[in-house]
């Protein structure tokens, strides 16, 4: 299994516009790429920072999933959001 860890930041007064992003926009093109298996969106109230964590099968299926995610993090851009790094791991243990 592997994961992408997006860090991003915005200003805390914009964080209910993009609670609703995710939910309404990016989750849902999350669950369409291949290989997809779960994915955990964080945010901390005070600062505007947050994170996403999105889970896939294997290498290929995050590798492919590129551009998706790239349209989601444009989207985030829009509005009103900097994306501070995305990382890629191997998941190497879960509970």
């Amino acid at each position: 299994m592997n994961a992408r860890v997006t860090r991003f930041e915005g200003s805390p007064s914009d964080l209910d516009k993009g609670i609703k992003l995710i939910k309404d926009t990016i989750m849902p093109s999350a669950k369409k790429m291949s290989g997809f298996k779960n994915g955990y969106w964080f945010i901390d109230r005070a600062s505007g920072k947050g994170m996403a964590v999105t889970l896939f099968d294997n290498e290929a299926s995050m590798r492919g999933s590129e551009t998706a995610a790239e349209e989601s993090r444009a989207q985030a851009t829009r509005a009103g959001f900097r994306m501070i790094g995305v990382e890629r791991y191997e998941v190497v243990a879960q509970t």
